[in-house]
């Protein structure tokens, strides 16, 4: 293959790659709007303006959408951290910081949140999306474990715990607090942030 033809070939697969991307993120509100049970293709092309033809091209199946939709939510989820963990200068600032940043998402993105949530569980028992699920929860291990590891280092400590435990308690708040807010608890989001500012503050 001549230097050309490479390059024209990656050309399409990016211009491929960047439309999947594109379409993922018009299809994630309707699919977080009605949950992975009640929402196929066809619900997401009548509800986005897109016709079941390109959806079919650019993915192979619901759940071919739903893992590339998700997958780019949860990627940018993971980063959103990274600024206030670069930034703190205490650890009662960072893990100040941190809870703001939670209880912020926890408020404007319920929805999102519980599609993940959703999802993790439908991979107990379907093989579709597994993968991603599993490579999503390594990612944000990876979040809290850093989260940890800066509190620590600035408070001049260790971390308590490993990893995975971390995140099972983060997570674990999270997943409570959000079921109190979609329930219509007017107090969850505020329970959030003074949750997980303790919660980290204890992690070492």
């Amino acid at each position: 293959m001549s230097s050309v033809t490479a390059r024209a070939e990656r050309a399409r697969e990016d211009k491929f790659a960047a439309r999947r991307r594109e379409l993922a993120e018009t299809a994630l509100a309707v699919i977080a709007e009605q949950g992975f049970a009640r929402t196929g293709l066809r619900d997401v092309a009548a509800r986005s303006a897109l016709s079941t033809g390109v959806l079919h091209y650019y993915f192979e199946s619901k759940d071919d959408l739903i893992a590339q939709a998700v997958w780019q939510h949860k990627s940018q989820c993971a980063r959103r951290y990274d600024g206030i963990v670069a930034a703190a200068r205490t650890p009662d600032e960072l893990a100040a910081g941190v809870a703001e940043a939670m209880a912020a998402t926890l408020r404007d993105e319920a929805t999102l949140h519980r599609l993940w949530y959703d999802l993790r569980n439908q991979a107990l028992f379907e093989e579709g999306f597994r993968d991603t699920i599993i490579a999503i929860d390594a990612l944000l291990t990876d979040m809290v474990w850093a989260i940890v590891e800066r509190h620590a280092e600035l408070a001049g400590r260790e971390p308590s715990i490993t990893p995975g435990t971390a995140y099972a308690l983060v997570d674990g708040l999270f997943l409570n607090t959000l079921i109190a807010h979609l329930r219509g608890d007017g107090d969850a989001v505020e329970r959030m942030r003074t949750g997980a500012e303790e919660l980290i503050s204890a992690l070492v």
